[in-house]
C-alpha cells in the first residue's frame, strides 16, 4: 500500500475535506427501503461488513463495496471498491464517476438515489 493510501485504497484523496451540508442517499429498493443517509464525510463506504461506515445487511454487495465521496475541485463521487457484482450508476457500470443531483446508483440488488445540496 502506497505512503497515504488508506486500506481501501482511497488513494490520493486529502484528509478532512469539509464535505458540503445537506447531501444524502436514500434507499430505493431493498430491506431498506425508504432509509435515508446524510453523506456526511468525504469518503463514506458502504458495504455488507462491519469494516463499511454505511452496513447494510445485503447479500448481493461486497464486504467494502463502493464509496461515496466528495474532493474540492471535482465534487461528490461514487468509486467502487473492487466489489463483486460491480457498482452502476445511471444504468452505466463505473470504476468512479461523478455523481448529479437525482443520479442513482445501484450496488447489487440494492438502489441508491443521491440528493445533493444545489
Amino acid at each position: 500500500m502506497g505512503e497515504g493510501q488508506g486500506a481501501l485504497g482511497r488513494g490520493e484523496a486529502p484528509e478532512g475535506v469539509p464535505v458540503p451540508p445537506g447531501a444524502r442517499v436514500r434507499i430505493l429498493r431493498g430491506f431498506y427501503e425508504g432509509l435515508e443517509v446524510p453523506v456526511d464525510r468525504d469518503w463514506l463506504v458502504v458495504g455488507r461488513g462491519r469494516g463499511a461506515d454505511l452496513v447494510l445487511a445485503e447479500p448481493t454487495i461486497s464486504r467494502t463495496h463502493a464509496a461515496i465521496g466528495f474532493e474540492d475541485g471535482e465534487g461528490f463521487f461514487v468509486q467502487d471498491l473492487g466489489s463483486t457484482n460491480g457498482t452502476l450508476v445511471n444504468g452505466g457500470r463505473h470504476k468512479r464517476v461523478g455523481l448529479g443531483d437525482g443520479d442513482e446508483i445501484q450496488m447489487g440488488r440494492l438502489r441508491l438515489r443521491v440528493a445533493l445540496p444545489s
